[in-house]
This record gives structure tokens, C-alpha cells and sequence, in this order.
């Protein structure tokens, strides 16, 4: 019997697994690590029942859109940290596959090399971007079982059933539906002590036609990287990607900000955020271990949970003031993007918005603006205002803006748009070439917030924003502090 939830495994075709195969293969798309993973926990059932060897094959394609330089050395980050994990090992059932595409299409035929050799194929189930796409066009053609497995967060997405239109009503619905989840847990090193019969190594036809990742692109060679047919404009970031650096990312934010999260997170220029959400996109940190580390540290049970909250924002955890604040973010927030995204194909249209704000902000596109701006003077930060341009220049620099100046960011690209149809446009296409963490369920939820989406009419009715919420850069500069951020991503231009 599985120690997976059967609710977190769906097949993707109808096809048997093969007993004759010569080993269970691991099809590592988005949950990109070896810890706390229900997708790899899966696998390893498979080739334990089957006593067979586990190839774990972890691909990057050049032909997604947005492809960059950032994005890539994120990802290969991982790679590098996965293949030293599994090294030291020393388990001859285990082989790591890690592979970047070369050129446009040279990876063709490879999944369908490994599948004809496998007994069965287990992949990752990620409800953006294009790889639910990619994972329901291969599943057909596969001369072999396909099987999704759902590790994206603490609640599975087929434990809902409708979308949720605000974080009121799914906070309502997870204090009464997550409980029973907390008790079924990935392992959390479900390779380690695993005996496995030995797989010498992969056939010969697979690495000649299909060399895996050099040494030196995994160890961070700049001129291999620029050889890559991709965007070489948006640059490497400061910080590396990959498990072993969120893990330091995780020590650092319960060390150093938990106990003050509440007070401090909003403050751009103490910082305090998490920094945690580019290494949740990319599968190089489980939102199960983010949650074993901090209620570990809360010295937390289930026990402390609330009768009843009424969705409430805190006091159903039982933890911690800054804890519940961060909970409320990574959970609530985060899977109620997970939500709409598993069960709309329209998550990213301007169509999938609430009535109201349709209603509204087609009622006031006529209006008058003030500024408006090409999407290359978005992106080059080159507006009157210099609290969006640090933002805008935290975004190209780093990959990422801090969390509430992300909102007045989006809200001042309505504001300075001809329509709102062109202002989804330009966060979506600028949010998504930069930012790390972009591309993801999450992310949408932040750029859709800016336009309605899990919010409420507001008064008075406004130009341009109708009963859109407001925001302003004069009041969040009386809100906030600052004027260091501002100094700090001045661009020059301000």
C-alpha cells in the first residue's frame, strides 16, 4: 500500500506498467529536490515493489518562454546540489539524469527513450505555466503508465473542488478541511538507506544523442551559460539557487526575523521577508519542511489548533504571533493561488477576474490618464515616480520586490496604462522575465490582486480604478520606511 495519499496521484494515460522494464523512471519537472517530495517518494515505492533501479531524470528546456540567463542558473543551481546529494549516496539503483537542452528541440525524443526502457514514469503535478500542457500531451503517446503525484503544498489540490474567491472563505475552508492532511507527510530523505539492485549506468543510445549537463555549466561556468540560445539581458542574480541555499534561507529568516515578522515584514528597509518564494517556485524547498522546521521551533501539535476560528486570520494555529502571520502567507495565501490555478485554465486572462471588477474597471477605461507608459519604459524604470522605480529596480537587480511595495507596484501600472487589459499585460510580461518566483500560482494571485481578484468593491469610486482598491506612493511613504530602499534602488534616473 502507498505511503503517497491516493488523493496526490492521478494517471495520465491508461497504459500498464511494464514488470519487464529495466528501471522505474523519476520525471523531476518542478518539485526539483530529494527531500520531502511526494513525487520522488512515489518513485521509490514503484522500484521497491518492482525491485528495480530509479533513474531520476530532471530536464531544462530552452524553449519556454522567458527562458534567461537568471532563470536558467537558478534552476542548474538545483541540479548541481541534487547531483552531489545523490553522489554521496553511493547507491548503485540510484542514477541522476540532469540534462540542459542545447539548442531549440534538441531534446526531442529523449522522455520517449527513457519511457520505452521503463516499467513506469512518475512526474510532478504543477497546475501553471506550461507544463500541465506538456504532461497532458506526453501521457498518450507514452508506451507506458504516466503518473502525476501532487507535492505542492500542505493541502492537495484535488482536496477542493470549486475556486475560492477570497482568502476569508478558503482560510474558513482549510480550518475545517487541513487537519487530517498534517498527519500524511512526505519522508523527509526517502533515499536514504534505500537498496535498490544496481543500474551500472544509463544505455549508451541515450548519452551519446543526449550528453547530460556539464561539470562546469552545474559549477557555474558564465561562458557556457552565455552559449545557451537565451535571454542573456536579464542577468544572473546575486544568490544561488537550489535546496542547500533555501535551507540557509529558511535558518536565517526563523533566526533572525520570525519573532518580529509581524511588526517588521512590511518595512522595506529592515527586510524582514522570508525570501523563501523563488526557491518554493522552482521545487528546491518543500512547503512541508518550511512548516516541519517552524512548528518544530513553536515546540507546536496539532493539539494547539483552534475548535473553531471562523476563518479568522490568527488564532487557529495556536503558534506563535509571528509565526501565525507567516502561516497565513505561505499557506493560506500561497495555496488559495494553487486553488484557482488547478481548477481555471484561464488563471492568467484578464477574463477570469471577478464580475465586479470588470464591471468597474471597463466602466472607467475611457478615463483620463495622466501618465502613461510604454512597456520598455516599464521595464527600463523610467517613470515620474522614484518609490516605483526602486521597485522596479529591485526587480530587474534581484528578481524579486519586496511584498507590499509588489502591490503599489502593480496598482501604479493600471493607473499609468491606456486599458487594463494592457496593464495585466505588462505586469504579467515583466513580472514574469524577472522575477524569480514569477510563472507561478502564487505570483498570479499577487499581479490578478492588483486588478480585483480576491478582493471587494471600494469606496469612494475612483478614475481609472473605479471600485478597485487604491494605492498611492505618497501614502505608503507615510506608512512605511523608505526612504533606505529608495536610496538603495535609485536608478538614476529619478
Amino acid at each position: 500500500m502507498s505511503q503517497v495519499p491516493e488523493i496526490r496521484i492521478a494517471a495520465c494515460n491508461a497504459t500498464a506498467v511494464r514488470n519487464d522494464g529495466e528501471f522505474v523512471l523519476y520525471w523531476m519537472i518542478a518539485f526539483r529536490r530529494t527531500h520531502w517530495n511526494f513525487s520522488l517518494q512515489r518513485a521509490i515505492e514503484w522500484a521497491v515493489e518492482l525491485k528495480k533501479p530509479l533513474v531520476i531524470f530532471e530536464p531544462l528546456r530552452i524553449g519556454y518562454r522567458w527562458a534567461s540567463d537568471r532563470l536558467h542558473r537558478f534552476v542548474i543551481d538545483g541540479m548541481a546540489d541534487n547531483a552531489a546529494r545523490i553522489a554521496a549516496l553511493k547507491n548503485r539503483g540510484v542514477l541522476y539524469f540532469p540534462y540542459v537542452e542545447p539548442a531549440p528541440d534538441a531534446d526531442k525524443g529523449l522522455l520517449d527513450a527513457f519511457a520505452k526502457r521503463a516499467c513506469v514514469v512518475v512526474t510532478d503535478d504543477f497546475p501553471s505555466f506550461f507544463l500541465p500542457r506538456m504532461v497532458a500531451a506526453v501521457g498518450p503517446r507514452l508506451p507506458v503508465r504516466l503518473e502525476r503525484v501532487d507535492s505542492n503544498g500542505l493541502l492537495p489540490l484535488r482536496a477542493t473542488e470549486r475556486v475560492f474567491t477570497t482568502a476569508f472563505s478558503f482560510r474558513a475552508f482549510l480550518q475545517k478541511e487541513l487537519p487530517r492532511h498534517l498527519e500524511q507527510f512526505p519522508q523527509p530523505a526517502p533515499l536514504a538507506g534505500l537498496k535498490l539492485p544496481a543500474l551500472k549506468s544509463l544505455p549508451a543510445e541515450i548519452v551519446r544523442r543526449w550528453p547530460q549537463v556539464s561539470a562546469k555549466l552545474m559549477d557555474g561556468d558564465s561562458a557556457e551559460l552565455a552559449a545557451l540560445p537565451i535571454d542573456h539581458s536579464v542577468q544572473v542574480v546575486d544568490y544561488r539557487g537550489g535546496p542547500a541555499a533555501a535551507r540557509k534561507r529558511l535558518r536565517q529568516f526563523l533566526d533572525r526575523h520570525l519573532a518580529n515578522y509581524t511588526e517588521a515584514a512590511n518595512q522595506p528597509d529592515e527586510d524582514a521577508r522570508s525570501g523563501l518564494s523563488p526557491y518554493l517556485h522552482f521545487g528546491h524547498i518543500s512547503p512541508h519542511e518550511l512548516f516541519h522546521e517552524l512548528m518544530s521551533r513553536e515546540r507546536w501539535s496539532p493539539k494547539r489548533l483552534a475548535k473553531k476560528t471562523g476563518g479568522k486570520r490568527e488564532g487557529w494555529w495556536g503558534a506563535s504571533r509571528g509565526a501565525e502571520a507567516w502561516l497565513d502567507e505561505f499557506v493560506t495565501w500561497r495555496e488559495l493561488g494553487f486553488n484557482m490555478t488547478a481548477h481555471r485554465d484561464d488563471y492568467d486572462r484578464y477574463e477570469s477576474l471577478p464580475a465586479w471588477s470588470r464591471a468597474t474597471l471597463e466602466k472607467h477605461t475611457r478615463d483620463r490618464r495622466v501618465y502613461v507608459y510604454s512597456l520598455d519604459e516599464f521595464a527600463a524604470a523610467a517613470t515620474h515616480d522614484p518609490l516605483w522605480n526602486a521597485a522596479q529596480t529591485q526587480l530587474v537587480r534581484e528578481g524579486r520586490i519586496h511584498n507590499y511595495l509588489r502591490m503599489l507596484w502593480g496598482k501604479k501600472i493600471l493607473e499609468w496604462t491606456a486599458t487594463p487589459r494592457d496593464a495585466l499585460d505588462v505586469m504579467i510580461e515583466l513580472n514574469n522575465r524577472y522575477a524569480l518566483d514569477g510563472r507561478d500560482p502564487n505570483s498570479y494571485s499577487g499581479i490578478f490582486w492588483c486588478l480585483g481578484r480576491y478582493d471587494r468593491p471600494w469606496g469612494p469610486e475612483r478614475p481609472i480604478f473605479g471600485t478597485v482598491r487604491y494605492m498611492s506612493s505618497e501614502s505608503t511613504r507615510r506608512k512605511l520606511q523608505v526612504k533606505g530602499y529608495q536610496a538603495k534602488f535609485s536608478n538614476c534616473q529619478d
